[in-house]
């Protein structure tokens, strides 16, 4: 049980705990923007087509039951796709941000250069020409 507790305390005094809290509380005020601007903004425009109030449109259904709520729930997506974009987009300019901070990659140092395949070759043919005069000395 100590143990436990000690890594709660390393875990809790990295920061990682404070950084989740401000994210939150961060994100909790901006849901309710990217809810007042679908809310406020887009379903009045939707409503438009609608000829009413968007998140009142229903699709009733027999026998009673309660209807289907089709404009809060698309007014629900709206409020997912505008907050996952602008989510996607808030850690694509951190990423690019974290990338300025990092120093570049070193290039590899320059392997050790051996030959060349030019070099190569030559000292095959001279290696061969050298074979080759001496069987002619010794032929003689």
């Amino acid at each position: 049980m100590k143990k436990f507790l000690n890594e709660f305390k390393a875990f809790a005094l990295k920061g990682n705990v404070m950084d989740l809290a401000v994210g939150v509380i961060i994100g909790a005020a901006f849901q309710n923007i990217v809810t007042s601007l679908t809310n406020d903004i887009l379903n009045p425009i939707l409503g438009i087509a609608f000829s009413t109030d968007f998140s009142n449109v229903v699709l009733p259904l027999p026998n009673g039951a309660d209807p289907l709520r089709l404009g809060a729930f698309i007014s629900a997506v709206l409020n997912f796709v505008i907050m996952a974009f602008v989510l996607f987009c808030i850690v694509k300019v951190m990423n690019r941000l974290m990338a300025l901070g990092r120093p570049k990659k070193e290039e590899a140092p320059a392997a050790s250069k051996g030959p060349t395949q030019e070099e190569l070759l030559a000292g095959i043919l001279a290696e061969l020409q050298a074979q080759n005069d001496r069987e002619t000395a010794v032929a003689k």
